[in-house]
């Protein structure tokens, strides 16, 4: 571990003198870039100085412990005593820090909601819990963007796909991909009995040109009137439009837009994302079995999260954890679960590392 950070601190020194170079300084790739490769590495780097520092304290401390003079050797003692807690401490920040890190971490991510069982009340709960998100974000400080929405007959939503962007959105988003399903009483139910619906969520990084590349001669783009709310534009222009990718058939629709061309642009977002996911599950299939062992795969098909109304009760599956705080949850007051789950991925990432250590 110490030549790692060995390693990292020299690495960081280096990339610091790079940012005063006038060719670097005038390069705005070269300066965003470097500027990017230091921020990643000065919380280690800082890490490893203090611990340094700490460790440096504690052998000089100790060497005092020999000095005849008492007044001497109870500094020392008061010494040891103030700095030997913080170097265990420190060690196991750094082990983290220095843990794998997924490398989609900082993109912006496209978040697809659809309703799944339960029909009307699905509908209802699906847009509860894009509200949810929206909340969140807005703690964040991050942009939420509608893409795509298909509302319901009882102002619900069938399906809304949003772009969130912000910083990191996909290494606090994306433990929410899978099965959510709610347990209360329909506005609709007469006789007071608990329904139980379900709505499933997606989390995609969002891809870039130079994540997926896609080949015009790969696409079929369809264009046709736009439904539902909109104004005096809907189902008199050829505004929506109908991305298919032919290779793997995936197919995108956009009509959120006026402008086709916006819509477009938008769907094309979404597809990119899309592609990306489908070639990061080729490429790093056995990473998903590992990540499976420790939280669930995140699959949309399985149940992460269960949202209990009448008992204001919020279960996340994974890792067995309940809060009696499902109203503030659905206000968007999703850290606490968010942290636990990172804790637990973090625990069983060191767990496997040790083991394999040994």
């Amino acid at each position: 571990m110490i030549d790692r950070l060995e390693h990292m601190e020299q690495r960081y020194e280096e990339l610091s003198a790079q940012l005063g170079l006038p060719e670097v300084i005038t390069d705005h790739e070269k300066y965003q870039k470097a500027g990017r490769a230091l921020r990643e590495l000065e919380v280690p780097v800082m890490k490893f100085r203090e611990l340094k520092q700490v460790r440096q304290g504690l052998a000089e401390a100790r060497a005092m412990l020999s000095e005849s003079d008492p007044e001497l050797r109870h500094l020392a003692e008061e010494e040891i005593a103030a700095l030997a807690p913080r170097e265990p401490a420190l060690e196991e920040e750094i082990k983290l820090l220095l843990l794998p890190k997924d490398p989609n971490d900082e993109k912006n991510v496209i978040l697809e909601i659809r309703a799944g069982t339960g029909g009307d009340e699905a509908s209802l709960f699906a847009a509860e819990i894009f509200r949810m998100y929206t909340r969140f974000a807005e703690q964040h400080r991050w942009k939420v963007e509608v893409l795509s929405l298909s509302e319901s007959g009882v102002g619900g939503y069938k399906e809304v796909i949003a772009i969130i962007e912000g910083e990191r959105v996909y290494s606090q988003m994306k433990w929410e991909s899978g099965v959510h399903r709610v347990q209360r009483v329909p506005a609709t139910e007469t006789q007071g009995r608990v329904h139980t619906s379900a709505v499933t969520v997606a989390v995609l990084p969002e891809a870039e040109d130079v994540d997926i590349k896609i080949e015009a001669k790969d696409l079929r783009i369809d264009t046709f009137c736009s439904s539902g709310p909109g104004g005096q534009s809907v189902n008199t222009t050829y505004s929506a439009v109908r991305i298919t990718h032919l290779p793997t058939n995936t197919v995108v629709s956009c009509q959120d837009e006026k402008s086709q061309i916006k819509n477009r642009d938008k769907g094309m977002r979404v597809l990119r994302s899309r592609l990306y996911e489908m070639e990061m599950e080729r490429q790093n299939a056995e990473l998903a079995k590992t990540r499976k062992e420790q939280v669930g795969t995140g699959d949309r098909s399985e149940k992460i999260r269960t949202y209990n109304f009448p008992q204001n009760r919020m279960t996340d599956h994974r890792i067995g954890l309940t809060l009696h705080q499902l109203d503030l949850v659905m206000e968007g007051r999703l850290q606490p679960i968010v942290d636990a789950l990172i804790a637990h991925y973090q625990a069983e990432q060191l767990k496997t590392g040790n083991a394999q250590a040994a």
